[in-house]
């Protein structure tokens, strides 16, 4: 979880407070170990200019060459003066920030050699004045390096910390652009879905309208002649256009939604025998079981049918093992439709755009359809596709 803008202040905050506490201790003492003569004594101008080292850091992430400048120049004041000050606490927490901040891909190109430059002067200068205001014995040559190394190292954690940071923020635009991707996909999907639904819709209506008009022609020339006649005419003109009425809700409620319809034009439950017999043909071992009487089937209920098996076929033969089974249930109310396979190598454990097609039509048909992998090692799809689905409303 991203920390909030308060809770950064507070720790910086908090980070000046404890290096100022820690400043003017390590002044007052003449150093870190045991004070040594000659140091000057800690008195109010120590104080301030302690608090000077630590006072920019809160404001170091918005203005962090400002803040480094103060800080050093304080430090640098600090060790002229003659102070004790073995470790500057303010300058490395300075250093860290300003290493930290620039060089970023917004930052001006510039920017971080001047950065760097201006830390690489600033330690000639400390160790200068060190030498200046003691000799420079063997104890005091180990404390210089000390400081060249603390600088150095201080800078380099600063720049690794950065360049994770932006190694971060590369790959969240990296994950937003596949993401991007992947919508303008589905957009294109669903653009060609319209387009075979709207030539659907057209074939669908206009075979009806042809079996309307021939089925109304033979009720009104055998209305005298044979009324029983004219009345099964009469009947299947009802039949029709009842079973059109619904077949063009589902198609435009598709149509608007974006759902797929598409596919060739299945007649009656043979099509889809037909269709596990050309993909035994293409060399899956495919095993069909049938349960019920085979019934014909509605347009809407043939066409999800018929693509929902076909896609699950297309499946198994290219990412299974080479086998599959399919059971299909006729019961009183629905089809159901259970397609099983081994997980070969190539198979994906989760689904693709083909099975976001295949549950898009069974819910077009208020069905349902499960697809993915089960506890014995198989990729397992069921489809369930009521015969009749109600009719909503075409405004």
């Amino acid at each position: 979880m991203r920390m909030g803008a308060r809770g950064r202040v507070a720790i910086d905050v908090a980070v000046a407070l404890a290096a100022g506490v820690f400043t003017v201790g390590m002044l007052r003492q003449g150093g870190l170990g045991a004070a040594e003569p000659g140091y000057h004594t800690l008195d109010a101008a120590g104080v301030a200019l302690a608090a000077l080292t630590v006072a920019p850091l809160p404001f170091a992430r918005r203005f962090p060459g400002w803040a480094w400048a103060v800080s050093a120049i304080a430090t640098l004041v600090i060790l002229g003066l003659d102070y004790g000050l073995d470790v500057p606490p303010g300058a490395l927490i300075a250093t860290y920030v300003l290493a930290d901040s620039v060089g970023g891909d917004d930052d001006p190109p510039r920017r971080r050699p001047a950065a760097a430059a201006g830390v690489a002067a600033f330690l000639p200068v400390a160790i200068g004045l060190m030498i200046v205001q003691r000799e420079a014995g063997l104890e005091m040559w180990s404390g210089l390096f000390a400081w060249a190394a603390m600088f150095a190292l201080v800078w380099t954690a600063g720049d690794r910390s950065r360049l994770r940071r932006d190694r971060i923020s590369q790959l969240e635009v990296s994950a937003r652009l596949r993401e991007l991707d992947l919508q303008g996909q589905r957009r294109l999907a669903i653009a060609e879905v319209r387009t075979r639904i709207a030539r659907e819709l057209h074939d669908s209506a206009g075979h009806a309208i042809n079996v309307i008009l021939v089925q109304a022609g033979a009720a009104r020339l055998l209305h005298k002649q044979d009324p029983e006649r004219s009345m099964r005419a009469i009947a299947t003109v009802e039949q029709v256009a009842y079973a059109t009425i619904a077949d063009i809700d589902r198609l435009v409620r598709g149509l608007r939604q974006g759902s797929d319809t598409g596919g060739p034009a299945p007649n009656d439950t043979g099509d889809l025998e037909d269709l596990v017999s050309q993909h035994r043909a293409g060399g899956l071992d495919v095993r069909a079981d049938v349960d019920g009487a085979p019934r014909g089937l509605s347009s809407g209920v043939a066409w999800a049918a018929y693509r929902i098996l076909q896609e699950a076929l297309t499946n198994a033969a290219r990412h299974g093992s080479g086998s599959a089974d399919v059971r299909m249930s006729y019961g009183p109310d629905a089809v159901d439709i259970e397609v099983s396979n081994p997980v070969g190598v190539r198979q994906r454990p989760g689904g693709g755009l083909g099975i976001i097609g295949m549950r898009e039509r069974a819910a077009l048909l208020d069905g349902v359809l499960e697809a993915g992998p089960d506890a014995d090692g198989e990729f397992r799809l069921r489809a369930r596709l009521p015969y009749v689905a109600p009719i909503g409303s075409l405004a």
